[in-house]
This record gives structure tokens, sequence and C-alpha cells, in this order.
């Protein structure tokens, strides 16, 4: 399958669909690095995908046996290619190498040994490429007592300190999603420590491993609260400015059991909210400014925006400096008229989501059609003759 791209509404990016030709090649400002990311959960996919998105050129190296023909269209699979290579075989670890010996970065998220045991730990590929970033991805870290032992988002971020400040205060640390452990603290990290590295390259040339923990990066995410909670500024979950423990900082249930997220933190926006809610200057409102009359703050606020719909609420506070806006499903937030003006989502063979970020301006369009097999590897230094014989073996897919 091909696909093209043109533009979606009015907004400044693009959407694939297939009615235009896509440029041939990879461009971007990391056009020419070629990534080797070798399968594994979610966190690994998404520090290839930021690589991919801005050019790299990512091969994707999955089990034999889960290679398909047809493209694959998991969102974190976007602008890569992928072979089946299998890793247990003599002949694939040697297949293995010879693609490492062209690759600028490798993406692996085994546990600690595993690869050595494989035989492409760091020691083995750089030994016939030295320039070569490897980057490697866990919970725990390479060492540690914990390095061995198995876990999820969940636990890494319990271990963080960052899950005991998560939630209400009368309820137990709520689970954000795996999205701190996982994504923000372990796939994004590894993603900004290849970045690194291969700056670093161009000074030394010299290749370096990156030992990129879930647990680490979770932990330098809430770098603000820990000095926050150590000056004094920052108390238990869920009574803080910033975790629901103030009025003006949380969601409101309106009138058709929608959601709107208020934050008017600053005086002059609690003041253009009040004024929009109709509520500016009464006497009877309690004060925002004594934390005792926050409980009675909360349930006035509550009782008012139950009062309207959603939409009814968007209304109110279109165009105003009131930080009041709707709580909109995945869905809904393709729709939004701001993000269809920025052209914030796509929509790539069927899947809407989101366009690549930090926007680079002026840069080419990326691209994220799925990832397909890659035929061919002789560009990645294996010759035609060689490729057929291993594909015989079942060795290669």
């Amino acid at each position: 399958m091909l696909f093209y791209w043109v533009r979606a509404g009015t907004g400044p990016r693009a959407r694939i669909t297939e009615e235009t030709p896509m440029s041939e090649g990879r461009q971007g400002p990391l056009a020419g690095v070629r990534v080797l990311e070798l399968a594994g959960l979610a966190p690994g996919p998404f520090a290839g995908m930021m690589l991919a998105d801005h050019g790299a050129e990512v091969l994707r190296v999955e089990r034999v046996a889960a290679v398909s023909a047809s493209p694959r269209a998991d969102v974190m699979d976007r602008g890569k290619r992928t072979i089946g290579l299998d890793l247990k075989a003599p002949e694939g670890v040697a297949a293995f190498k010879e693609l490492a010996r062209g690759a600028d970065a490798v993406i692996e998220v085994f546990r600690p040994g595993v690869a050595e045991r494989l035989g492409i730990g760091p020691a083995d590929l750089h030994a016939v490429n030295e320039r070569l970033v490897y980057g490697r991805m866990t919970g725990w870290g390479q060492d540690g007592p914990l390095a061995s032992t198995a876990g999820h988002d969940i636990d890494y971020i319990a271990i963080a300190g960052v899950l005991s400040q998560l939630g209400r205060a009368d309820q137990p640390p709520t689970p954000p999603v795996n999205i701190l452990g996982d994504f923000a603290g372990g796939g994004l990290m590894l993603a900004y420590g290849i970045l690194l590295a291969l700056v670093e390259r161009q000074r030394t040339g010299r290749g370096r491993v990156i030992d990129a923990a879930m647990v680490d990066g979770a932990a330098l995410l809430f770098a603000m609260f820990y000095n926050a909670a150590q000056s004094g500024g920052w108390g238990p979950r869920g009574t803080n400015l910033l975790d629901t423990g103030a009025p003006m900082y949380d969601t409101y249930e309106t009138a058709d059991g929608g959601h709107v997220a208020v934050g008017p933190l600053e005086p002059k926006f609690w003041a253009e909210m009040l004024t929009r809610m109709g509520l500016a200057g009464d006497p009877d409102l309690p004060d925002r400014g004594d934390r005792a009359q926050w409980p009675a703050l909360r349930a006035r606020l509550a009782e008012e925006f139950r009062k309207r719909t959603r939409a009814e609420w968007e209304a109110v506070f279109e165009g105003a400096d009131a930080c009041v806006a709707p709580v909109l499903s995945m869905a809904e937030a393709a729709r939004h008229p701001h993000n269809v003006a920025r052209g914030a989502f796509t929509e790539v063979g069927g899947v809407v989501q989101p366009m690549p970020a930090p926007r680079l301006l002026g840069a080419p369009e990326p691209d994220l059609s799925p990832a397909t097999r890659l035929e061919d590897l002789s560009s990645w230094g294996i010759p035609a003759e060689t490729a057929a014989k291993l594909r015989a073996q079942g060795v290669l897919a």
C-alpha cells in the first residue's frame, strides 16, 4: 500500500491520504542518521518514533514470526521499516552485527545481561563500530539491587517518589496510566540521550552507552517538586496548588456529565472567570485567599458548573482569559478548532494520531507512513545473495 500527503482542512500541517505522492527518502534534521531498534514494549518504539519523526532512518528488528508484509498501523512504528531476525541463531547475530556496522545508534530494551548473552551487547557491537551509540532502556537501570527484577511503570514511579504525589488527598495514589515512567521517563529520555551522544560523537569520534532507566527519568521529571518539598513549599498529596488541593486548579462536572478544567491561578484570570460565570461581586462567595475556605469554595464552584452543559460553558468562556477549557476525549481533541487550525493531528492508514513534536519550523514534512518490511538490505551492508540465504534458512524475514 502506498501513502501520500495532502493538506487537511485549514491547518498548516499535513494529513496522509492516497491522493498526492509523497517525496522519496528521509528528510528532516536527523536525515542520514541510522537507528536499529530491537523490538520491545512501547517505550522502545516510542523512542524510535521520536527519532523517525524527525528524519532518522529507523530499522525495527523483530522476531521472524512477528514480521508481516502488510504495513503496521501502530502509531509508534510510523516512518520505520522492519525486518525479522532470529537473534538466537549465530547467523542472525552475525547479520545484526553487519547492520550495526553501518548504524549510528541502537535501541535495546532487554533486561540487563540479555544482549550480552545473545552476543549483541555494547562491547560486541563496538568491536565492529566504535562510533555506535548504544541506547539501553530498562525500568530499574543496568545496575542496583532491583536491576534484574521485573516491574512496570507503576512500580518505577512508585520507587521514584512520584506516585506518592499523584491523586486526591482523601484517596490512594492514582497511577496516571503509563505516561510518566514508560514514555516520559523512559522513551523520551532515551531519545534525548541518543541525541546527546550523537552530538558528543561529532567531537570525540566515538559512541557511548546510554543507561536510560525509567525510575531515573521519572524522578527527574519531578525535580521541581523535590525542591519544593524540601523548602516547605509542597505538602502531602492533594493538598497543594497544582494537585487538586486548590479549588482554582481542578476539574468540575457539568450538567451533561462532561467536565471542564479550571486553572485561573492568577488574580486577573480568576476575576475574568467569576465575571463570565456571573459570580463577580457575590458577597457569599468564599475567599480563595483563605485556605480554610477552599472546601466551601470548591463546593460552590461545583454547584455552579453543574448548572450548564459543557458546550454551554465553552460558549461562556470562548475567547476569555479565564483559563477554563473543556475536558475533551481523544477523538474530540482531533476535531477541536485550535488543533485543526494548527494541524496538530493527522490520519495515517486510517488511524488518527498526533503529529510530531516539537515543531521545527521550516523543516520538511515527516514520513509518517505505517512501517513496512524492508526487503532490500544492501544499503545496510547485507548483499542480496546473503539475505536470500538467510531467508532460506528461516533466520531473516
